[in-house]
């Protein structure tokens, strides 16, 4: 009879600390194999690209470097999870499951029930007194963060909150788990790669294994280390960059992929910083704790509420927004869309942003809002035409948080204030000396700094007295004084009509926490 093991499945939780799965298959009585799948529906998903897999594969080679202490290794294999646990099941026999619960896509979320069914179909022999014989597989998951599963309102949630973030963290004592040995695993790899199609299920993509300089590297021991640089010296002015587009890159914590990909928790980032806020050493640090701690806290609020509202993939989150009108000329759809989604808007601190997401992964959250901002208002372009593709860009995606953030931004939720971004207000205030402008628009770094915010201002005159170079930058594609007009107009109108005002309240009442605002 196979042996009978239990498997840890790795998802969005690359780590070895703070881990409950792991901590539960402590001092198991069955060997333990670690699993991660790469699966092609998830690959093929439009809001993933290379650089999202450059970073998990990162982390899972940082957590094999940690494993060799312990004689074993993950599992990765590239198939569906189904054929990575039938491949198990041809040489093991699989008792148990762990995994966190992924607070995911509607791809993650299908699978996950497809799972489930499997899981009570896939009967395994057994001799377990408890579990009886031919019992299925239990797959057992455990909650992700704070997020609470099936909760319709949000009550006791802010209490809730506070009780999880100050348990002790699950930390394992990985030499008590019984871990299949290298050598084992060694030999399911070689039986499993014996037919063409399981060497194909099991190859990974050797483009994972580059190395992008621009784009923060993954792995556990990667966000420990950027966590504590900030703590040591880059945060001391969290909240003073916090909304530069430049000096943000340095001075804001830099962990949100870390966190996304599940390499550092909520948890640990919180109570590192509640036991480092009231040292003497850090006294001068409060202004930059606070604001770090409150964004610690919304980051669970955002997912929670995706949690609950998981249709926001496809729809507005307030349904009366179905009927507000955006642009609907196929050709200029296009060439508005085109121009936002390459940085060629004309606009040089939208052009700005979108380039330098385009080569790093990361611009801080007020550009981001600015460039949803455009692309619903300015450009009146539904919001949906670019959520992929900034899902693509951002190397933190977290479905949790891009979802609601999005439509807060687009201004369709009908409970948020209506946030219409003044792009040349936010380029003078945020970027007076054109710093990052001239960073990323390589066509505007000669001008001078107080004509780099409005290029298309510039006069023959001037661009021969200040010898500019001709260049191929754009015009701006749109009238920006005249569409932030119309678009204020088209907004608080329709945000006064009584359907809007009533799924309003639908969602205030699921999803308001009581004593905040």
């Amino acid at each position: 009879m196979p042996q009978a093991i239990d498997v840890v499945w790795f998802k969005r939780d690359l780590r070895l600390r703070d881990h409950l799965p792991l901590v539960q298959v402590q001092h198991n009585p069955r060997p333990v194999l670690l699993l991660y799948v790469f699966e092609p529906d998830v690959i093929a998903d439009p809001h993933y690209s290379l650089r999202h897999w450059r970073f998990v594969y990162q982390s899972l080679q940082d957590l094999q470097l940690q494993l060799q202490d312990y004689a074993t290794e993950i599992v990765i294999m590239h198939a569906d999870i189904f054929t990575a646990l039938t491949l198990i099941q041809s040489q093991f026999t699989i008792m148990h499951i762990y995994s966190h619960e992924e607070i995911g896509l509607d791809v993650t979320y299908r699978r996950d029930k497809a799972l489930a069914q499997w899981c009570n179909n896939n009967a395994n022999i057994d001799t377990d007194i408890q579990a009886g014989p031919n019992a299925s597989i239990r797959w057992i998951e455990f909650p992700y963060s704070v997020v609470r599963r099936g909760l319709t309102h949000r009550k006791d949630w802010g209490r809730y909150w506070h009780e999880v973030i100050d348990l002790p963290c699950a930390d394992a004592d990985l030499s008590c788990i019984p871990f299949i040995s290298r050598a084992l695993l060694t030999e399911l790899h070689a039986q499993t790669n014996t037919a063409i199609e399981q060497q194909q299920c099991l190859a990974l993509d050797p483009q994972w294994q580059e190395v992008d300089k621009q784009l923060q590297l993954g792995g556990e021991k990667r966000a420990w280390h950027t966590y504590y640089s900030f703590l040591n010296k880059r945060g001391k002015n969290y909240a003073k960059h916090i909304s530069s587009p430049s000096l943000s890159r340095h001075s804001c914590s830099r962990l949100s992929p870390y966190i996304a990909w599940g390499n550092i928790t909520i948890k640990q980032t919180y109570q590192k910083l509640d036991s480092l806020a009231l040292t003497e050493a850090y006294l001068s640090w409060r202004r930059a704790f606070t604001a770090m701690a409150s964004r610690l806290h919304w980051h669970c609020h955002f997912i929670q509420k995706f949690e609950s509202e998981c249709a926001m993939e496809y729809r507005h989150l307030n349904i009366a927004y179905d009927a507000y009108h955006y642009e609907s000329d196929p050709e200029v759809v296009s060439q508005r869309l085109s121009a936002w989604k390459t940085g060629m808007t004309g606009i040089p601190i939208v052009d700005a942003n979108m380039r330098a997401l385009i080569a790093t992964g990361y611009i801080n959250f007020r550009m981001r809002a600015m460039l949803v901002s455009v692309l619903a208002h300015h450009l009146n372009l539904d919001w949906r035409l670019g959520v992929h593709h900034m899902a693509s860009l951002f190397l933190d995606f977290e479905p949790g948080i891009h979802y609601p953030q999005f439509q807060m931004q687009a201004g369709v939720t009908g409970t948020n204030t209506i946030r219409l971004y003044n792009p040349i207000k936010q380029s003078q205030e945020r970027d007076p000396q054109g710093v990052f402008i001239k960073r990323w628009v390589h066509e505007l770094a000669e001008f001078p700094d107080d004509m780099v915010h409005t290029p298309w201002l510039v006069s023959p005159m001037e661009q021969q007295l200040f010898a500019l170079p001709s260049n191929n930058y754009p015009e701006p594609i749109v009238d920006i004084e005249a569409c932030a007009s119309a678009a204020r107009d088209r907004l608080w109108a329709f945000k006064k009509r009584p359907e809007v005002k009533k799924d309003a309240r639908r969602i205030l009442n699921r999803h308001i926490v009581p004593g905040s605002r």
